[in-house]
């Protein structure tokens, strides 16, 4: 199907809108009773593995919410089997991998990945969509190689990253081989979903804000922009988003990205004011949402604003949408931001 609604491709290139888009992070998921039911008989790993069933399961937020544009169902260790990585996603655990990365032999085994042979389902799904299912944009997605190497060491979720930093800063020279490799990885992984037809990618580096800026500019900044500057090839629009890290905005925005993602900590005024010019994506604090709707109206409209005063901005949560949530207040949201951003952009304009 074509592409009706491409307000939010319009808004991540700073172009003309006449109102805020918007989309949630996991909007298609735990909060919904339809994707409940299906979860009582598929796990994340069997829903990804059939296409017409993830097709849906993406596709329903953009159905129930009136959202400008849908994100791909799936995990962000998706590619890593392909590299060889023993990985599951364990109920209330997350990803668990039974052979983690513990010396420079271990990044040695690492294999190169070829998506169409190994998550044919992925780009199977993608296709379902955006040929026969979509109007607005399919984001698709990849982990960046922090947060990936992070699972890959640690051998799950962390508190710390203590085993990871450590490998970071004692042996570089391994670590930059692990970044080179999960670079290569991403690149063809994101290659293949933009070919298969998703037309925006957002890189999730969910954990990086466990480093100061020093560390981020010398052991991650550099595989950020190699990868960047490749998917930039590609002609869609890249967002880069992380979670309480605030401290790297700027250099997100240093990146060859088109939209830099805020978590609820730092506000789109407050990240103008410290020269942050790109379209910026988010920000409500997910939490808020469980609150009364003069709450979220109160908030919701703060962030509306300072997004219309900035210029380029695309709605969303400061991270993703937790299980408690209604999905009537998401409807009730996504009509707020329309209407409440098209008013104060016409005044403006």
């Amino acid at each position: 199907m074509a592409i009706t609604n491409d307000t939010l491709l319009r808004a991540a290139r700073g172009e003309h809108i006449d109102h805020t888009p918007v989309w949630y992070m996991r909007q298609a998921g735990r909060s919904q009773p339809e994707y409940r039911k299906i979860k009582e008989k598929y796990s994340l790993e069997e829903i990804t593995h059939q296409p017409e069933l993830c097709a849906y399961v993406t596709k329903l937020p953009v159905d129930q919410y009136g959202v400008d544009a849908a994100i791909l169902y799936k995990d962000i260790v998706t590619p890593l089997p392909g590299m060889g990585v023993d990985v599951q996603i364990k109920a209330g655990i997350g990803p668990v991998i039974s052979n983690p990365i513990r010396s420079v032999a271990d990044i040695e085994k690492l294999t190169e990945t070829h998506p169409e042979d190994d998550i044919p389902f992925v780009l199977e799904t993608i296709r379902i969509l955006t040929q026969e299912q979509l109007n607005v944009p399919l984001i698709g997605f990849a982990g960046a190689p922090f947060t990936l190497a992070s699972y890959m060491i640690e051998g799950g979720p962390s508190k710390n990253y203590a085993r990871t930093k450590a490998l970071m800063v004692s042996e570089p020279q391994a670590w930059f081989a692990l970044m080179d490799k999960l670079a290569d990885t991403m690149i063809k992984y994101v290659t293949a979903q933009v070919n298969a037809g998703a037309s925006a990618i957002q890189l999730f580096d969910s954990w990086v804000g466990a480093l100061n800026v020093q560390d981020y500019r010398i052991f991650i900044k550099p595989v950020m922009e190699r990868i960047f500057t490749e998917l930039r090839k590609l002609n869609v629009p890249l967002i880069t988003f992380g979670v309480g890290a605030s401290h790297l905005a700027n250099e997100w925005h240093d990146l060859p990205v088109d939209v830099v993602g805020l978590d609820w900590r730092l506000s789109i005024e407050e990240a103008g004011k410290r020269g942050l010019t790109k379209p910026l994506q988010g920000n409500l604090d997910p939490t808020m949402l469980l609150a009364d709707w003069s709450v979220i109206e109160e908030r919701a409209k703060v962030i509306i604003e300072q997004g219309v005063a900035h210029g380029s901005h695309i709605f969303n949560l400061g991270h993703g949408v937790f299980p408690e949530i209604e999905p009537a207040k998401l409807k009730k949201l996504t009509e707020l931001i329309h209407t409440y951003s098209a008013e104060l952009r016409a005044a403006k304009n």
